[in-house]
């Protein structure tokens, strides 16, 4: 079993604790955010092929790192670094400690340890498409020779984050197809130059663009690579297009506060604050049972 840690929070970031203390109890307890039960989820070495972890900011969790290789488990990082205006990411560190985060990574655990995620392109009135030729080719010079890959996707216009940009004030737009996949020719161009594979999560009417291939985010070969030895995953997609390998999400919705105004996990900020103020890490669960548990829609 591959065990997500987490694309519904930044377990790295503002968790790390409560992982190590789940980790070294051998266990944790997920909700389900569609129906409330409530479901054990194995945490030994017999049950875990190895974990992903997603982040924004790696820097408070570079020690549990060690501990977690130490203990025989392979990991892959997800980071996203993507440079945005303080008015779309409100609290992650500046790009450049990010890319130090990601170096240190690929420096004791080598470069299939570590992926970029540049995600995601959000367009916007600050943040044009020129604004991501030039923020992209900056980011990439800075991690050539730290990654072989990076994974990016347009910003989706679900609902909440629709509403929750309107919300912020921020002007934003979808572009037509055919302007994305201009982008995204040029931003793999720009990726190849600097060593590294572009690779599109989860928007495959996208994927006839030059140099552009579909991700795997929750990637078993990637893994095996890293664990030096073969991990078998069936294929197991989360979403149409998703080509991700089976795996078990310890996270919860709702939870994460760094503030992402496009973030498609958190509906609402105050509900994420409130739950990391009353989150406990010596607990099984990542936050505490109770009415807020329901996964916020709309």
């Amino acid at each position: 079993m591959i065990v997500s840690a987490s694309y519904k929070t930044d377990i790295p970031a503002f968790y790390g604790r409560w992982f190590l203390n789940r980790l070294a109890e051998g266990h944790c307890r997920v909700v389900n955010p569609y129906g409330g039960r409530s479901h054990r989820v194995d945490l030994t070495r017999a049950a875990v092929d190895g974990f992903l972890f997603w982040t924004k900011n790696l820097e408070p969790f570079e020690a549990a790192l060690e501990v977690v290789s130490e203990a025989g488990f392979p990991f892959v990082v997800q980071h996203s670094a993507t440079a945005l205006p303080a008015a779309l990411e409100r609290s992650v560190p500046h790009w450049e400690r990010q890319v130090a985060a990601m170096r240190r990574v690929r420096g004791q655990w080598g470069p299939r340890a570590v992926v970029w995620r540049y995600d995601p392109i959000a367009v916007t009135d600050a943040t044009p498409p020129a604004w991501h030729r030039e923020t992209f080719a900056r980011l990439a010079g800075a991690l050539e020779g730290v990654t072989d890959e990076v994974t990016v996707s347009f910003l989706q216009p679900y609902r909440k984050t629709a509403r929750n940009l309107a919300a912020a004030g921020i002007a934003w737009r979808d572009p037509e197809a055919e302007e994305k996949r201009d982008l995204l020719a040029e931003l793999a161009t720009v990726a190849a130059g600097h060593g590294m594979d572009l690779t599109l999560c989860t928007q495959p009417d996208l994927l006839d663009a030059a140099g552009a291939a579909p991700a795997r985010c929750v990637d078993a070969a990637r893994l095996s690579d890293v664990a030096g030895r073969p991990l078998r995953a069936r294929e197991k997609g989360n979403r149409p297009g998703c080509l991700c390998a089976e795996s078990r999400d310890i996270g919860g919705y709702d939870s994460c506060p760094h503030g992402c105004v496009y973030c498609y996990a958190v509906s609402s900020r105050a509900l994420a604050q409130r739950r990391f103020a009353a989150h406990d890490p010596d607990g099984e669960f990542l936050f505490a049972r109770g009415p807020d548990n329901r996964k916020q829609v709309g």
